[in-house]
């Protein structure tokens, strides 16, 4: 007798849930103990297409939403409606909304900043926090926007900083959004960024724009045409000030998370970050105190050769990862 085939993965479910935010969507995969999944800039539940099966047929429900000024989800039209103290509270929502009485919550880029603040305002609802990218690095130092402005120095503008305008990004960004993010995301990637000789794309020189130094050539081989509609889709419908409102909030964070000043985060942890990422590469002193501010991290890897979009990049791998810690946790 042949044994009975797999049994097909469940389907994509969408649906909308109440939030501090008014309305988040979100997709989810599978049944079992929650996962949360949280983007990051500028991108979209979409770009955790590929651990959503993975982490379905591992036997979680994997949900990924839609953050706030994103997508589905509500855009709030003040710009302080995006600090992270909203975010957090989205994402507790999220786990309520769903009957849920906790999740593990996993981030990419700003996802990452997300979850480990959800983790650690809420570890009654946050029982593990993985972090794609981004290391975690405690609330505190000096002022954000001070540190900023440091950073490009004489000739050249950061590119947070040059976030921080209302308007100015948008001016350069709106005309040609599905132009914009394939240059963005080529810059990032490891197979498409500028070479080491080459301007750096997380700067702007006087009176340029962040694109003048995306590469002009292919599209990254994670991304295909069809996924770039998909991102660019989104955007044109909703514009992008929802989500370069994050970068103009930080500030307000800083005030806002004073209390938690240096807090480590003491739940379960996971680190997954690519050699060629800048974000792991200028934070290297962050994942070097992980000892000190995620005491119960669990492994920490870097992904040789991968660069920023480490899910798409390297999704294979990430899902293994992914699923291995969490077999880790008791369910």
């Amino acid at each position: 007798m042949q044994p009975a085939p797999p049994a097909p993965p469940a389907e994509l479910r969408h649906r909308t849930v109440e939030a501090p935010a008014g309305r988040l969507h979100l997709v989810e995969q599978g049944t079992g103990p929650l996962v949360l999944l949280v983007h990051g800039f500028p991108e979209s539940w979409y770009s955790w297409r590929h651990q959503l099966p993975a982490l379905a047929a591992a036997g979680y429900r994997a949900v990924a939403i839609d953050v706030r000024g994103y997508g589905r989800s509500s855009r709030p039209a003040a710009t302080d409606a995006y600090r992270m103290l909203d975010l957090v509270a989205d994402n507790v929502a999220v786990v309520r909304a769903l009957g849920e009485e906790s999740a593990v919550v996993v981030g990419h880029d700003w996802g990452s900043n997300i979850a480990s603040v959800s983790a650690l305002l809420h570890p009654e609802v946050f029982r593990a926090v993985a972090l794609l990218s981004v290391p975690y690095a405690p609330p505190g130092g000096p002022r954000p926007t001070d540190v900023f402005d440091r950073i490009g120095g004489p000739g050249q503008e950061f590119y947070v900083s040059y976030f921080q305008e209302p308007g100015r990004a948008e001016r350069e960004i709106e005309p040609d959004v599905r132009g914009w993010l394939s240059g963005f995301y080529a810059a990032l990637s490891a197979d498409t960024m500028p070479a080491d000789d080459e301007p750096d794309p997380h700067f702007v020189a006087p009176g340029g724009r962040l694109r003048d130094r995306f590469p002009n050539g292919p599209l990254p081989a994670w991304l295909t045409e069809e996924d770039l509609d998909v991102y660019a889709g989104e955007f044109e419908r909703t514009g992008i000030t929802g989500a370069l409102n994050r970068y103009r909030n930080m500030d307000r964070d800083w005030e806002d998370l004073a209390p938690y000043r240096d807090a480590p985060v003491e739940l379960p942890a996971l680190f997954i970050g690519g050699t060629r990422d800048a974000s792991t590469t200028w934070m290297a002193d962050a994942i070097q105190a992980y000892p000190t501010t995620l005491p119960a991290l669990t492994a920490s890897h870097l992904l040789d050769g991968c660069g920023h979009w480490i899910q798409q990049e390297r999704p294979e791998k990430v899902n293994h990862l992914l699923t291995e810690w969490l077999a880790t946790l008791q369910k």
